[in-house]
């Protein structure tokens, strides 16, 4: 039996999820801006993703109503990639997938990030239930911090060479717009098939 190329033609939930979500790279843009990455050179720099890539990535996310591609105020003719509602919805799926790898595939000395309640700090269960009240805690309400398997110390070379990990060495609100420094202008590039080469690193946790 062949194999169909994609999942258009299923009348199954989940394999339509998957022709959205399923691309390599998709889900990480997805955990990037729910952390409040909004530029594509900061999606790029944190990721390490050929820029073709990521352009055809953000163009299918657009297109599905997931993300939404807006100009960034004050800046004219900056362009930014924010969450819509229907993006917002997928916060339960990306969070029990981060709880899954760190559970089977945890960084040498614990997570690398921790998501806490805003209300008491408290951490996170797999569920997504703050351990200290037991409330069902909204994605609004979910802080992101540094946990003891980020072992780079803030104002170290390797964490400022990238903006958005060293945004991320402080507690973050998720959904809040990351303020790192303006990286220059990276416009996206024109969309083509994703190239086959692999980038030189791979994308940052």
């Amino acid at each position: 039996m062949t194999l169909p190329r994609d999942y258009r033609g299923q009348t199954c939930a989940l394999s339509r999820s998957m022709e959205i979500v399923g691309e390599r790279w998709t889900l990480l843009i997805l955990r990037d801006a729910f952390y409040g990455v909004r530029r594509f050179g900061e999606f790029a720099a944190h990721l390490a993703v050929p820029r073709a890539v990521l352009t055809d990535r953000l163009a299918v996310l657009v297109e599905a109503g997931v993300l939404d591609r807006r100009r960034e105020p004050g800046t004219g003719r900056r362009e930014v990639y924010v969450l819509t509602p229907k993006g917002i919805a997928l916060w339960p799926a990306v969070r029990a997938l981060t709880a899954w790898g760190e559970e089977f595939y945890a960084a040498e000395g614990g997570p690398r990030r921790v998501f806490r309640h805003v209300g008491d700090e408290a951490p996170l269960d797999a569920d997504g239930r703050c351990t200290g009240c037991g409330t069902a805690v909204p994605v609004e309400d979910v802080l992101v911090t540094p946990g003891p398997g980020l072992r780079t110390p803030p104002g170290s070379p390797a964490v400022d060479a990238d903006p958005v990990t060293a945004a991320l060495t402080r507690p973050h609100r998720l959904l809040t717009p990351l303020l790192t420094p303006r990286l220059p202008l990276l416009p996206p590039a024109h969309p083509v098939t994703a190239p086959s080469g692999r980038p030189t690193r791979g994308p940052r946790p």
